[in-house]
């Protein structure tokens, strides 16, 4: 059945009961059926009246959108809210126009009367799609032909409104593989006492050898407000019980991932090393990309095909996705069109942003407001021995989109840089150094030209996460680089929305940077998804280190520097005061890059790159520093701590 079917249902069922209610009411007060229909104390008039301001409380309180057969007793207060107020509107406007004043007495008991009926209903109801699931399911349990459902005892931590829900759902639902057995909580008010017919075990010193005794098989983390400390205690906690741990994902709690939903999983290395993803206030965001054509390259990698997920939601006029790779362009393409099933206008095109002819084809036939460029050769290792193509992708490849941004009148361009630009000491690095550059010197464009910088995103194609995956999956060992390097890591929802909300707020010419967080230790993050797989670090599985690969350095630059950066209304998002070259300057050392191109080898790249980015550094000269960069301190001196 369908949800508005289900509430034009409901809504009938209770305007029925409203007219049995109110009329049964008039009869026993002695009121005649003319009295009843056309005037005196209970008159149609009357009727309708208290009708209408019960019915508009319970809809403003969204009364019929709640499932009533797994309502809770927030949805009976919200009914019981709803008649209170109604009720108390409706005495109000009669106070003060008499011809349909029923009386304060006779209001509040037939409100009262329409309320405590209408509980009813709803309760008995529920009782009864209970009742029939557990007949059901003992119906199921008693067939011999049919494979009986195991059902798995589980100890739920939390036992607050979110636990105490979870445990009913799980008593209710007849296909349900878990048995709720009892709560662990530290409120002294709520330890030996019983919630829905469940213990309340505290969680103390001799919790583990208590759970270890009894029948519980697994352990459900139930605490949606809980900081990723909280859950890292908590998971390493209980998994010395030797029970597989899970959270509950409430839906306040949850990303774009999962959406709307309650969700029973299993613990995500997000959970235990990184900060509480954050929520991205996008009301204005949402507005300025409302009916606009977008434009973003590179929309098939992982953070363009983020960008092309929340842009989508935003009411596009029209979203083209660019990537010179197929398969994930298609990939992405299929994934929105089966979501907006034809409420989309989108347009997927296979071009490279080097091609510039082909560029200007797509510019002048799609006229985009804004430009979102994705698109870039972004892995160290293999731009080091390919720094002639990271010129040409990633610095020029940025040049041709910036000028035809601009000849074809685009609203906005914003550039997805990286910390890696930072003090480079890579070719991949300086080349996103140059990008900006690149786009800080049109500071006087019509188009408004601006760049974005963060870290690591969690689960980017080539990021450590997969291949930590892969790794464990083959039986070890996991392999760093160094077990010192230190990296900033976002998820790429938090990431994507914070770039999206910058590009709203984006003036011409300006570099934000996103506050990362603390850096994490990689092998932190290694040791943790061990534990994740139910293995033990350095005996099951082992990690060594293989040596810093070329280009790499232990620790990136710490982009949160306060002091050389400038507030924006979001805590997240600063600029950072860089004053930009003139185009004249941005030409000429483009000239000395092409050049380099043209000789081709590395040593002539990485000579035009000394030239032309100042901040350039030798990889082995920052890490000879490492031990007294801010970034490696504000990680292993908290440690100490």
């Amino acid at each position: 059945m369908s949800i508005n079917k289900r509430k034009v249902q409901l809504w009938l069922i209770d305007t029925i009961l409203f007219a049995i209610i109110y009329y049964i009411m008039a009869f026993t007060s002695g009121m005649k059926i003319y009295s009843i229909t056309v005037h005196g104390e209970y008159s149609f008039i009357k009727a309708l009246m208290l009708y209408v301001c019960i019915m508009i409380a319970r809809m403003i309180v969204k009364t019929y959108g709640s499932i009533w057969r797994y309502a809770s007793v927030v949805s009976y207060l919200k009914l019981m809210l709803a008649d209170a107020v109604g009720g108390i509107v409706y005495m109000v406007i009669a106070y003060f126009n008499p011809s349909i004043n029923l009386g304060i007495a006779y209001s509040v008991v037939t409100v009262m009367a329409v309320m405590l009926a209408t509980l009813g209903i709803r309760f008995c109801y529920q009782f009864s799609y209970a009742y029939k699931n557990k007949t059901v399911e003992s119906r199921m349990n008693s067939k011999e032909d049919e494979e009986e459902i195991h059902k798995i005892d589980v100890a739920i931590v939390g036992a607050g409104n979110i636990g105490a829900s979870l445990a009913e759902e799980l008593k209710r639902n007849p296909n349900s593989h878990y048995n709720p057995y009892c709560f662990i909580d530290k409120d002294l008010d709520k330890i030996g006492n019983n919630i829905n017919g469940l213990p309340v075990f505290p969680e103390n010193d001799s919790i583990i050898e208590r759970i270890k005794k009894l029948p519980i098989q697994e352990i459900i983390v139930a605490i949606p407000d809980a900081s990723p400390e909280e859950k890292r205690r908590l998971y390493e906690l209980y998994k010395q019980t030797e029970c597989k741990v899970k959270i509950y994902s409430y839906p306040l709690e949850e990303n774009q991932e999962y959406g709307d939903k309650r969700t029973l999983r299993e613990f995500k290395i997000e959970d235990l090393l990184f900060r509480k993803s954050l929520k991205i206030n996008g009301t204005e965001t949402e507005k300025f990309y409302d009916d606009k054509t977008v434009l973003v390259t590179g929309g098939g990698g992982s953070i363009g095909s983020e960008l092309c997920r929340q842009i989508a939601s935003m009411n596009p006029k029209k979203l083209i996705i660019l990537d010179i790779y197929e398969n994930n362009a298609y990939e992405i393409q299929q994934e929105l069109i089966r979501k907006y099933a034809g409420q989309l206008n989108l347009n997927t095109v296979i071009a490279s942003v080097r091609d510039i002819k082909r560029m200007e084809e797509i510019f002048r036939t799609e006229r985009p407001d804004i430009v979102f460029h994705a698109a870039a050769h972004k892995h160290v290792p293999l731009m080091e021995n390919s720094g002639c193509e990271a010129i040409k992708n990633n610095v020029m490849g940025t040049y041709n989109v910036a000028n035809l941004a601009e000849k074809y009148g685009v609203q906005k361009m914003l550039l997805i840089s990286t910390d890696k630009a930072v003090n480079p000491t890579n070719i991949m690095g300086a080349s996103k150094r140059l990008c900006e550059m690149v786009l800080q010197c049109r500071a006087n464009s019509k188009t408004e030209f601006t760049a974005v910088r963060f870290g690591n995103v969690l689960g980017s194609n080539g990021s450590v996460i997969p291949l930590f995956k892969k790794q464990i999956a083959a039986g070890g060992p996991i392999t760093l680089t160094d077990k010192r390097i230190i990296r900033y890591f976002m998820t790429i929802p938090e990431a994507v929305g914070l770039v999206l909300e910058t590009g709203a707020m984006a003036h011409n010419g300006e570099l934000f940077v996103l506050d990362m967080g603390k850096p994490v230790k990689i092998l932190d993050l290694a040791e943790n998804m061990i534990r994740l797989s139910g293995l033990k670090p350095y005996e099951d599985i082992d990690i060594i280190e293989v040596g810093l690969r070329p280009g790499e350095k232990l620790y990136e630059e710490l982009l949160m520097k306060t002091e050389e950066l400038d507030k924006t209304s979001n805590d997240l998002i600063f600029i950072e005061r860089d004053t930009p070259l003139s185009r004249e300057e941005v030409d000429e050392k483009l000239e000395i890059l092409l050049d380099a191109v043209e000789k081709e080898g590395k040593e002539n790249v990485l000579a035009a790159i000394r030239k032309t980015v100042p901040t350039f550094q030798s990889p082995e000269d920052a890490n000879k520093k490492a031990d007294e960069s801010s970034e490696m301190n504000r990680v292993y001196n908290s440690e100490e701590e």
